[in-house]
């Protein structure tokens, strides 16, 4: 598997290249942080797609997989969740990504 901070760097170039606002809003361990992903909809409402069950991973573990935590919730619902996040692993990276819809790039499974 990719290095974190390897990855985080090329989806945010990736989304910036194509026109959408995508930064960095917390940085985690290089190597191994879980990366967390927060989709702000420009509406009011975000989402938050979090690092998938390894268990999801079983026929491809090189790949990054994630699961939606929260669909287009209010972005306190979002922070709470990260807040939680970083009591019980402060290592993890957040992006945060301007997109009203559309592909976010991501592997996602159910």
């Amino acid at each position: 598997m990719f290095r974190s901070d390897i990855w985080v760097a090329a989806f945010v170039r990736r989304h910036n290249d194509i026109g959408h606002i995508c930064v960095v809003a917390r940085r985690g361990d290089p190597i191994a942080g879980q990366i967390f992903v927060e989709v702000d909809h420009l509406n009011g409402e975000t989402s938050l797609y979090v690092p998938a069950p390894a268990a999801s991973r079983a026929d491809n573990p090189e790949e990054r997989l994630f699961q939606r935590r929260f669909d287009r919730v209010g972005p306190d619902r979002v922070r709470q969740r990260l807040v939680q996040e970083e009591a019980f692993d402060p290592d993890f990276w957040v992006i945060s990504l301007e997109l009203r819809s559309g592909d976010l790039g991501l592997l996602v499974v159910a």
